[in-house]
C-alpha cells in the first residue's frame, strides 16, 4: 500500500511503499542533473534516510528516460544548490540499500549516479554510457574511477574513449547492471528486487570499495600501451580521449580518493581548453543548422514516399543508397543500358559488403534491393514525390534533363539537382516551376559523407526547403542550407586553399610539405595527398592540353594519382606515397619558365596562406547572406571536408586565432602577394568593433 507522496520540489516526489522509499525524478524533457534535479535528489534522500520506516530507497525517473546527463546548458555558470558530488556522497553513503531503477538512457552523470547506489535495475530497452568524450571530457564525477572496478579494465577504457551507449543486455552481461526487469514495469521490478535485497539480508555494496578487476591489471601498462596503439589513429589530435585513458590508469594505480583527484585535475584541463569549447560549440551548432528564421517549424512538408534518381555513376548509386536504407523506394534511371546494370550492380556490391562484415543481414541486403526500380525510361519518374539529377556537372547537360523533367514529372514533386558549384537559379529557370527546384549538393561518397549542402534558389518555396531539411534526417544526413553561388559555402572556400597551396609549391614549398602542415594541423589529408587519391586527371582533356598547370604537366607525363603509382608521390605496391625526386623537378622547371624566384617558405607560412584566406572567404559568404551563420559554415566544413571538430570548424577556428591577427595577417599578404588577399568588409568591421562572427 502506498503511503504519502510528498513533493520535494518542482522536479522530485518522495512516496513510501511499505518498507520501500521511492525518489522519483519528473524534469523534462531528460532528467538532466539541473540545479533543481540535484536539490530534488538532496532533499528526498535525507527524507528517505531519516525515515524509520524506509528499509531500502528506489531511484526511478518518469518520461522517456533515466537521468541522461549533465545539464550542458549550466556549463560555465557559476554553481548553485548542492554539487552533484555533494548528492552522490548523501547516496552512496546511505545507510538504507539503494537501488537505481533505469529505463532509456542512463549517461554520463546519470550513470555517474547510478554508480553511487547499491544495485542497478534495468528494463531491457535501456542503455548507458559515459559519452563526454563526444564534447571533448571525461566523466568528472567518478564515473572514470566507479566504471573500471565494475566492468573491468578493457570494458571501461572502450566505453570512456568512444562514449557508446552499451545495450542493457551487454550492461547486463558486464556487471553493469544487477538485473534485468520486464518491460513496462520497472517500478514493480524495483521495488520487488528492494524487497529480495532486503529478504536475503544482501550486503551495502559500494562500487568504490570492489578492487578485483583493477588490481587484475595494475603492473600491466601493455594494456594500456596496446589500447592507445590500436587506437592512435582514431584519437589523433583529441586530448579527451587520452585524458580518459589516464584516469582509468589512475584508477588501476591509485586508492580511490586519490584516483578523484586525478580524474578532477584531467576533467578540469578539458573543461577550460580550447578543444572541448570547440566540440560543446559544434554539438550545439549541428542542432543550429536545422533552424532557418524564415521557414517555420509548423511549415507543410511534401509527403515523399517515392525518390527518382538520374544517374547511376558513383555519385547516382550512392545518393540512391541513402533512400533504400531509409525504406523509400527508388526509381533510377540511366540513359544506356550497361551503365544502369553496373551502376546497379555496385549498389548490390556494396550492400554485399556491408552484409560481410555483419552490419546488414542477407535478408536486409534482398529487402533493400528490392525497392529498387532500374530504369532506361524518363517518364518511370512520373509518379515521383521527389526527384534527384545526378549527372555530369555541365550546365548544357543538366538544363537538358530540367526541361525533360518538368514535362513528365507530377504536380509538386521536389526537383533537385545534386551539383557542387553551378547556378541552380538557371537550372531552375529551365523549368515551368522554379519554387519546386532545389540544389541537393551530396558529398562523395553519398552514402557515407554526413553533409548535405542543401541550396537555396531565388524562388524554392518554404515548402520544399522544409521538406528537404526533415528529409535529410531521415536518411541521416546533416543538412545546412546555403545560397547560390559559385561553389555554395564549402567548394568555394576550398578553393582559396587550393589555390594558395598550388602557389605555394611554385614559391618554395614541396607538395609534400604543404601537405604534412595541413595534416599535421588535424584534416584527413593535404590538398596534394587528395588529388592523388581522386585521380589527377579528373577534368583534364588530353585534346585541350596546354601544360599550363603543374597538375596538366604531370598529366601529360601519365602521372595519374594513386590508380596508377604515380601523381605527385610515387606509390608502392600497397599504395604507400613517399616523395617523386620527378615531381620535384618537374615543379623546379615550372617555376623557372614561369621566372619564379623560389624562396624557403616557413611552416606557419604554409598554415597562414592556406587556411586565413578560408576564414576571409568565409566572412564574405556570411555578408552576401549565402550562409545563414557562422555556425553553418563550421557544420559544412566539419562533416564535408574533415575539419578537425576540435577546433570547431574554420570560423570558430579563425575567432580562436583571433580575428585581428587573422585580419592583419591577410592585409600584410594583400600588400606583398595582391588581391587574392583582400580581406572582407565583415571581417575589417568586426576587428574594429572587437566583435566575432556570432555579432554578425
Amino acid at each position: 500500500m502506498e503511503a504519502a507522496m510528498a513533493a520535494i520540489n518542482a522536479v522530485t516526489d518522495f512516496s513510501v511503499e511499505g518498507d520501500i522509499g521511492v525518489v522519483t525524478l519528473n524534469s523534462p524533457p531528460v532528467n538532466a542533473l539541473s540545479a533543481a534535479v540535484r536539490e530534488g535528489l538532496a532533499g528526498a534522500f535525507d527524507a528517505a534516510i531519516a525515515d524509520a520506516a524506509v528499509k531500502a530507497i528506489v531511484l526511478i525517473c518518469e518520461g522517456k528516460t533515466f537521468i541522461a546527463g549533465a545539464d550542458i546548458t549550466e556549463f560555465g555558470k557559476a554553481m548553485t544548490g548542492p554539487s552533484l558530488q555533494d548528492v552522490q556522497n548523501t547516496i552512496e553513503n546511505s545507510p538504507k540499500p539503494v537501488i537505481a531503477a533505469i529505463h532509456g538512457t542512463a549517461l554520463g552523470g546519470g550513470l555517474e549516479v547510478a554508480l553511487v547506489a547499491n544495485y542497478r535495475v534495468a528494463v531491457p530497452s535501456a542503455k548507458a554510457g559515459l559519452p563526454e568524450v563526444n564534447i571533448g571530457l571525461l566523466p568528472g564525477a567518478g564515473g572514470t574511477q566507479r566504471l573500471p572496478r565494475i566492468v573491468g579494465v578493457e570494458k571501461a577504457l572502450e566505453m570512456v574513449t568512444s562514449g557508446q551507449h552499451v545495450p542493457a543486455k551487454a550492461a547486463h552481461a558486464m556487471g553493469l547492471f544487477d538485473e534485468l526487469v520486464e518491460e513496462g514495469k520497472l517500478r514493480e521490478g524495483a521495488i520487488a528486487f528492494a524487497k529480495t535485497v532486503l529478504a536475503e539480508n544482501r550486503p551495502l555494496n559500494k562500487v568504490r570499495d570492489l578492487s578485483e578487476k583493477v588490481e587484475a591489471a595494475r603492473g600491466k601498462p601493455e594494456i594500456f600501451e596496446a589500447f592507445r596503439k590500436a587506437n592512435a589513429k582514431k584519437f589523433r589530435g583529441f586530448m579527451a580521449p587520452e585524458n580518459n585513458i589516464k584516469c582509468i590508469e589512475a584508477a588501476v594505480n591509485l586508492p580511490f580518493d586519490e584516483g578523484l583527484k586525478a580524474e578532477r585535475k584531467l576533467f578540469m584541463e578539458l573543461m577550460t581548453g580550447s578543444q572541448s569549447a570547440a566540440q560543446r560549440y559544434v554539438f550545439f551548432a549541428e542542432r543550429q543548422a536545422a533552424k532557418i528564421p524564415d521557414v517555420p517549424d509548423d511549415t507543410a512538408t511534401i509527403p515523399v514516399k517515392k525518390v527518382g534518381v538520374i544517374g547511376a555513376g558513383t555519385m547516382g548509386g550512392g545518393i540512391a543508397m541513402n533512400f533504400l536504407n531509409a525504406g523509400i523506394p527508388v526509381t533510377i534511371i540511366e540513359a544506356k543500358q550497361e551503365n544502369l546494370e553496373r551502376g546497379v550492380g555496385v549498389i548490390r556490391k556494396n550492400y554485399e559488403n556491408t552484409a560481410k562484415k555483419g552490419r546488414l543481414t542477407q535478408d536486409d541486403v534482398e529487402k533493400r534491393m528490392a525497392l529498387l526500380t532500374p530504369s532506361m525510361e524518363m517518364e518511370a519518374l512520373a509518379d515521383c514525390d521527389m526527384i534527384i539529377e545526378a549527372v555530369f556537372e555541365l550546365m548544357e547537360i543538366k538544363k537538358e534533363v530540367f526541361t525533360k523533367l518538368d514535362k513528365i514529372a507530377k504536380p509538386g514533386a521536389i526537383l533537385a539537382t545534386n551539383t557542387s558549384y553551378l547556378n541552380v537559379d538557371e537550372i531552375a529557370a529551365c523549368t515551368s516551376r522554379p519554387e519546386s527546384v532545389i540544389g541537393t549538393h551530396f558529398f562523395s561518397p553519398a552514402n557515407v559523407m554526413r553533409l548535405l549542402e542543401l541550396v537555396r534558389g531565388d524562388a524554392t518555396s518554404k515548402e520544399v526547403i522544409a521538406t528537404c531539411m526533415k528529409l535529410s534526417k531521415t536518411i541521416g544526413k546533416v543538412p545546412v542550407l546555403v545560397g547560390v553561388c559559385y561553389g555554395f559555402v564549402g567548394n568555394r572556400m576550398l578553393a582559396q586553399r587550393q589555390r594558395e597551396a598550388q602557389k605555394l609549391i611554385l614559391e618554395g614549398a614541396m607538395p609534400w610539405d604543404v601537405d604534412r602542415v595541413l595534416y599535421d594541423f588535424g584534416l584527413p589529408m593535404g590538398p596534394f595527398a587528395m588529388s592523388d587519391l581522386a585521380g589527377l586527371d579528373i577534368g583534364w582533356d588530353p585534346a585541350k592540353t596546354s601544360s599550363s598547370t603543374v597538375r596538366e604537366v604531370l598529366c601529360e607525363m601519365d602521372r595519374r594519382g594513386q590508380k596508377n603509382g604515380k601523381g605527385f608521390y610515387d606509390y608502392d605496391e600497397n599504395r604507400n606515397a613517399k616523395p617523386s625526386p620527378v615531381v620535384e623537378e618537374v615543379i623546379r622547371d615550372f617555376a623557372e619558365k614561369r621566372q619564379i624566384q623560389r624562396r624557403e617558405i616557413t611552416d606557419q607560412e604554409i598554415l597562414e596562406r592556406c587556411l586565413y584566406p578560408m576564414v576571409n572567404e568565409g566572412a564574405k559568404i556570411l555578408e552576401e547572406g549565402k550562409a545563414i551563420r557562422a555556425s553553418d559554415i563550421d557544420i559544412v566544413w566539419i562533416n564535408g571536408y574533415g575539419w578537425p571538430v576540435y577546433s570547431g570548424g574554420p570560423m570558430f577556428w579563425g575567432e580562436l586565432v583571433g580575428l585581428d591577427k587573422v585580419l592583419a595577417k591577410m592585409k600584410q599578404f594583400h600588400a606583398e602577394l595582391g588581391d587574392d588577399f583582400k580581406p572582407s568588409a565583415l571581417l575589417e568591421r568586426l576587428v574594429a568593433e572587437g566583435k566575432g562572427f556570432k555579432d554578425a
